[in-house]
């Protein structure tokens, strides 16, 4: 008679499942096991995991004992910048922009004991990994690796080539290595992911997995984004005592624009007249001189404010004097890396010439910036249509236009000029204009404005072709974020494409400069 054996005595209980509450003390031991040195979960951070994405949080158990985790959540990779560091896309570790909705499975930790590291503990909680993004219909499972044995070689190569030895199997990693071998493919590598992180130097692989089996179940898709984002200053014109109350009054608009994180910031059209309102110079033709004085310390100010605020500054326009003692009305471009361009106004009003004598540019300048190419037009000049086309062919996406009106008539022809600009030439124009009151300053004693920010008329674009505006005839700001990459969508896709269809064969412009 043969004696059967109890096998169950040798059975050693594997189980792949997902994590419980009653897990997180385990998991928090078995992090400070792998690894040493760097900071661990907090309790808040699991709870938080299992609260808003139970299904992406995954252990190994062996005989009961938690021997291995990784952790993910959901996201659109596309909305996140491809330096991205960890807290970047884990929300500080506690993953509440998991997006449901999402296309991508991000791994933001395995872990296996280290005395259980040749069971292939990894794989298999790579593997689940891979199921659950098939199950979810994912696109892809993105990961943020560690290269915990860079520090070895730090010294002899950088972390690209350490990367491409461990491709090539001529070092080992023990994550990157691990990572190649289940399937994912380099994307990038990322400088001060985990800046706990000494072995690696701060530096994490990007690797990508794809889904095969991915179904795309909508039209829904990603596309490129190219925001800036303009504060325009409606600036109220009122008495001052020097020019120093001039200069708290901008930069203290300058600083509203530069907390709103603004790469534009826009004043009005000679809004510097200000300054005559303590000069007691009544001719206005010499009051005009004597703002000419102003001109370095204008140009000082400015200069270090877009330096010091880290902001590009239209500088509204200025009274300036030069060598052939004419005046003309200039309009400063002062870039936040403390270089310096200029718009000449062109077009002279009626009412500039008979009280101030001013004379005229002659050239449509368009000026590179971090943001894209720019154009100012001021005031006068953008009822000139063949300006703005002019700048448009010379490659601007937005025009500035400062101005300053007196009344709501010349206001709205302004207005309405520089929102029919922005349809003919499928631009951005933003106008910026002065309110308020200056008694006893002739022909700047009274002002009317509205500002605003224009978009062509097209279904990507803010309903009725306003982005944002003002409200009439009080001192405020207006922010609002403009977008070049809809704007090259819609010249080349939108539902009219004037610039495309234009008709060379019957019309041109002829710029003579």
């Amino acid at each position: 008679m043969t004696h059967e054996l109890d096998l169950s005595q040798f059975e050693k209980k594997m189980i792949i499942r997902n994590m419980e509450f009653s897990d997180i003390e385990q998991i928090i031991q078995l992090q400070n096991e792998c690894f040493p040195g760097m900071d661990p979960w907090k309790v808040s951070h699991l709870e938080s995991h299992l609260s808003i994405f139970r299904e992406g949080q995954i252990v190994a158990e062996l005989d009961g004992k938690i021997i291995g985790s990784c952790s993910s959540l959901i996201i659109n990779f596309d909305e996140y910048d491809d330096r991205h560091t960890w807290d970047d896309i884990t929300d500080n570790g506690y993953i509440r922009n998991h997006n449901p909705d999402g296309y991508n499975l991000y791994g933001i930790e395995v872990m296996v004991h280290p005395d259980f590291r040749r069971m292939k503990i990894g794989h298999r909680l790579y593997e689940a990994r891979k199921e659950l993004a098939r199950e979810l219909n994912l696109k892809s499972i993105i990961i943020g690796g560690r290269i915990p044995n860079y520090h070895k070689h730090a010294d002899e190569m950088s972390a690209r080539e350490y990367v491409n030895s461990v491709s090539l199997h001529k070092i080992y990693d023990p994550v990157l290595s691990f990572q190649l071998l289940n399937g994912f493919t380099l994307m990038r590598i990322n400088p001060n992911y985990l800046p706990d992180d000494k072995k690696s130097h701060k530096y994490a692989t990007l690797m990508e997995w794809n889904n095969v089996d991915y179904r795309p179940t909508s039209k829904r898709h990603f596309k490129t984004s190219y925001p800036v984002r303009i504060c325009v200053v409606q600036y109220l014109m009122r008495q001052i005592k020097s020019f120093e109350d001039f200069a708290n009054q901008v930069e203290y608009f300058t600083d509203v624009a530069s907390d709103a994180k603004s790469d534009f910031v826009v004043f009005p059209e000679i809004f510097t007249t200000q300054l005559m309102s303590f000069m007691e110079e009544r001719a206005p033709s010499l009051a005009i001189r004597r703002i000419t004085e102003y001109t370095e310390e204008y140009i000082e100010l400015f200069t270090d404010l877009a330096v010091r605020y880290n902001v590009n500054i239209i500088g509204g326009s200025h009274f300036v004097k030069e060598e052939n003692d004419e005046i003309y009305n200039i309009s400063y471009l002062f870039r936040r890396d403390g270089t310096i361009e200029k718009q000449y106004k062109i077009h002279i009003t009626p009412n500039e010439r008979k009280w101030w004598g001013i004379s005229a540019g002659d050239q449509v300048q368009v000026f590179d910036t971090d943001c894209g190419k720019i154009a100012i037009q001021i005031c006068y000049d953008i009822e000139f249509p063949e300006l703005a086309r002019i700048a448009t062919d010379k490659g601007a996406k937005i025009i500035f236009t400062p101005f300053c009106t007196e009344d709501r008539q010349g206001y709205l022809r302004v207005r309405y000029c520089a929102q029919a600009r922005a349809v003919e030439n499928q631009v951005y124009t933003v106008i910026s204009g002065t309110v308020g009151n200056l008694p006893q300053t002739d022909n700047m004693d009274i002002q009317y404005a509205q500002s605003g920010i224009f978009a062509p008329s097209d279904f990507e674009f803010a309903r009725d072709g306003i982005v944002g505006e003002t409200n009439p005839n009080i001192e405020m700001v207006l922010i609002g974020d403009v977008d070049l990459e809809i704007l090259a969508r819609q010249r080349q896709d939108g539902t009219v494409r004037q610039l495309k269809d234009r008709r060379h064969d019957v019309y041109s412009i002829h710029y003579k400069k």
